[in-house]
């Protein structure tokens, strides 16, 4: 291991040693993660939209510094695990430390104390960051593996893709019989998701991944997120929800600047109903961040009043610079500064009361 290594990690505990203030505390959590979003997607996306976004609505802004346990540059799951459970793992892992431990994620954490809990993505399930939150794995391909741990840690309601992960297996089981025997109604389009008001939901919208927004996803995000906020706010415990804009990533490892934008705008606009809600609830704390950038955004030139930007990539891998956090609500004062990524959840944690 390099020494930058050495000396980091051994750092992190000292980074991750915080007192919170906060004069009330949140009875929900709603935690947003763009994939790869960092200022560059931020900043040509507002350009496009005219020179403003929803994500500005947010009263307190930081900073997250990303890297792995093993790498300067991390990936989606030691990215996904360190927001999910507030620990640096290798590349490629999720929900485990480096030694190969299962390590719990503020979603179970939050079931745990009784919460109601739910995750809503624009990928299969089963990928990198939202297996974060309740698998545990050694290697983020074993979407059969990570499918069969959502029966051992289900969230009350989850939509997405990957309905292939739970019918189409290597040992012929299907995992849909297992959560409906748990009271799960599964959905299989937004037709059936509009049907459920309270209870249990597994919504598995496509086989695989969703498509791109821009070419006429399964079902749109913001619908999909407020039906979940809809579910779970019944609970008088109150809930946590995990929303991940995930080809936010995507675009810009193919470089695309209109697949990047579209699908930061298209995450824009389910922040925008979330902070509406937040605003009127009073009880609700957002967090807005993402596991790392990816493509080495940077805006060269635009205009606001053509609603035109000028993008550059510098890679169609991931990049190692901090990306931002925002929050609103209760506790948000406490997203401010420099911040490891596992300092995020260990926030949630304390703020809402679950650990």
């Amino acid at each position: 291991m390099s020494r930058f290594f050495l000396r980091t990690m051994a750092l992190v505990p000292l980074c991750c040693t915080f007192a919170l203030g906060i004069a009330k505390s949140p009875k929900n959590v709603i935690f947003m993660i763009g994939d790869g979003m960092g200022l560059g997607t931020i900043y040509a996306a507002m350009t496009v939209n005219g020179g403003s976004l929803n994500i500005e609505k947010c009263t307190h802004t930081g900073f997250s510094k990303t890297y792995s346990a093993n790498d300067y540059t991390t990936d989606s799951a030691a990215g996904g695990t360190a927001l999910a459970c507030g620990v640096k793992t290798k590349n490629g892992m999720v929900g485990m430390s480096p030694d190969s431990l299962p390590v719990n994620s503020v979603l179970a954490e939050s079931a745990a104390k009784g919460k109601a809990t739910g995750l809503v993505v624009t990928c299969s399930v089963t990928h990198a960051t939202p297996a974060s939150f309740v698998a545990h794995q050694d290697n983020r391909s074993k979407d059969e593996e990570i499918a069969a741990d959502f029966l051992k840690c289900p969230p009350d309601v989850f939509i997405g893709g990957g309905l292939k992960y739970f019918t189409k297996r290597d040992d012929d089981q299907n995992l849909l019989n297992a959560l409906e025997k748990k009271g799960y109604v599964v959905a299989k389009s937004m037709e059936d998701v509009r049907k459920v008001n309270s209870g249990k939901l597994a919504g598995l919208l496509c086989n695989n991944h969703p498509e791109k927004v821009k070419h006429g996803r399964e079902y749109d995000l913001t619908e999909a997120v407020m039906k979940s906020v809809d579910i779970l706010k019944n609970d008088e415990d109150g809930f946590f929800l995990m929303v991940e804009g995930s080809q936010i990533d995507w675009g810009g490892h193919a470089n695309s600047e209109s697949y990047t934008i579209s699908e930061m705008l298209d995450f824009d606009k389910a922040i925008g109903a979330v902070l509406d809600f937040a605003q009127k609830d009073g009880n609700t704390l957002v967090v807005i961040t993402a596991d790392h950038e990816t493509g080495g955004v940077t805006v060269i030139d635009g205009d606001y009043s053509k609603e035109d930007v000028n993008v550059r990539f510098n890679t169609m891998k991931h990049t190692g610079v901090m990306v931002p956090v925002f929050a609103f609500g209760p506790g948000a004062e406490n997203f401010s500064g420099i911040m490891q990524n596992i300092d995020i959840p260990k926030k949630i944690r304390v703020l809402s009361g679950i650990k």
